[in-house]
């Protein structure tokens, strides 16, 4: 089945939650023109990415994945990009000392620009036009002209994640992600909060163990991993001209990569078995995702991982489960009962936003913290039961001061929704938030360490 795939094979089947272009040679000049440009990320990183989950997999290490809902034109700014960036360090820091695992990051970055909506039509005041799919496709203003796809704005979705990915791998690569600068990451409105206060703890303490390390002959320049780190990129393969014109074979391998991300996954609402995102998917070697919804059945789910990942490699699939905190307990041991039976390797990582979206009575889409915060502690709870490890989190956050799901320590109540509320689509975690659930996250994987040094 392999043998026959083509990256235009997806063409030949049917597809959803994709625009609908009226000028179909003004898109087919695009895709010719973008399959010329330089690749965005190469197959060597995949591969490594791939390397560092297959060690998720196997219990050794652990994903955080976050960022953007849809990232935007109009906001592009280095200091967005910076504070996203450097909330995940801190994330990441707090969570490897505690779990004394090492932390694979990825962020939604540097491509999240393509979202699947629930109408192919929005209706305001009467008047009813196609609905907004992300900058790559259209903009956000309710007006026919706005709304119409235009596939010139893959062009520029490319040039800014090509500026996006060069400022990641300065900031990863260049000395800010130095552990020495643990101290600096504190951004301004956290640093008076209880969160600031607990990470700047941490933070000496990490600083009084590189002082120990350093007098061991162990620093910066004979450690790398001290000063730099490896930080992939991710987005959902959803809008699958531009995925296709960004797919090459790789000169070593003779493999096909989607080279305009590291890790690329199928949402909820394109995983249809017969359908041409799974068929696109299946062919590229990259690290992909599986959007795991509630309606999942174990049967699908396990024809899919076996599209997906026919020879079982460590690494190659990640289970991103998004069911809301009610259901986990109910859900999530059918699947991995089933996938365990049938032992087949991925690691599983939890979506916590996508379950928990609600209106609040202000009109605002919103997802309540204590919602968030819940589902993360009974995806460990059940991966506890179940023997498995929790092998990461999925999350919609940013490094800004907004204020769009409600609760947390900052206390955002609905009525304070509007103050900062600026996503394109679905409400994120603001950094404030962001770190507070990792120190949750980094409790429990310190508790799951502990029941494992006692079992052992």
């Amino acid at each position: 089945m392999a043998q026959s795939w083509r990256p235009d094979s997806w063409r030949s089947k049917p597809f959803i939650q994709m625009p609908d272009y009226k000028d179909t040679q003004h898109l087919e000049t695009v895709e010719n023109t973008l399959s010329k440009y330089p690749p965005l990320v190469f197959a060597g990183e995949a591969r490594q990415l791939k390397k560092n989950l297959a060690k998720v997999a196997a219990g050794e290490a652990f994903l955080l994945q976050g960022g953007d809902c849809a990232e935007s034109f109009a906001e592009f700014h280095p200091d967005a990009i910076r504070d996203t960036f450097r909330v995940m360090l801190q994330m990441a820091v707090v969570m490897t000392f505690a779990g004394k695992l090492p932390v694979v990051k990825v962020g939604r970055m540097a491509g999240q620009f393509a979202k699947p909506r629930s109408a192919d039509m929005e209706n305001q005041n009467g008047t009813e036009l196609p609905s907004y799919r992300g900058d790559i496709i259209n903009r956000i203003n309710f007006d026919a002209e706005s709304r119409e796809p235009n596939p010139e704005r893959m062009v520029q979705a490319y040039n800014q994640a090509a500026a996006t990915l060069n400022l990641l791998r300065a900031f990863s690569q260049g000395g800010y992600a130095d552990l020495h600068q643990v101290h600096r990451w504190n951004l301004d409105f956290i640093s008076d909060s209880s969160q600031g206060e607990r990470y700047e703890d941490l933070a000496m303490r990490i600083e009084e163990s590189l002082q120990f390390m350093a007098a061991c002959g162990i620093n910066e320049r004979t450690a790398s991993p001290i000063r730099e780190t490896d930080f992939f990129t991710s987005h959902e393969a959803l809008l699958l001209p531009y995925e296709q014109a960004l797919t090459r074979i790789d000169s070593t391998t003779d493999d096909w990569y989607d080279v305009s991300a590291h890790f690329l996954w199928v949402g909820a609402r394109t995983g249809q078995l017969e359908n041409a995102h799974l068929e696109f998917a299946r062919g590229i070697k990259n690290p992909l995702g599986i959007k795991c919804a509630p309606d999942l059945d174990t049967d699908r789910l396990l024809k899919m991982i076996d599209l997906l990942n026919p020879e079982n490699e460590p690494g190659r699939l990640t289970l991103i489960v998004r069911v809301g905190h009610d259901q986990v307990q109910e859900k999530l041991p059918h699947l991995i009962r089933a996938v365990e039976k049938e032992g087949k390797s991925v690691v599983w990582s939890c979506d916590p936003m996508h379950g928990n979206t609600v209106k609040a009575d202000s009109g605002y889409k919103t997802r309540p913290f204590d919602y968030i915060l819940s589902e993360v502690q009974n995806f460990f709870a059940v991966h506890r039961a179940e023997g498995t490890h929790p092998g990461g989190i999925h999350l919609e956050m940013t490094g800004q001061d907004v204020t769009e799901c409600t609760g947390g320590a900052q206390e955002i109540t609905d009525h304070k929704l509007a103050e900062r509320y600026h996503t394109h689509c679905d409400p994120r975690l603001n950094a404030s938030q962001a770190l507070e659930l990792a120190f949750l996250i980094a409790d429990e994987l310190a508790s799951a360490r502990k029941q494992a040094q006692q079992r052992a």
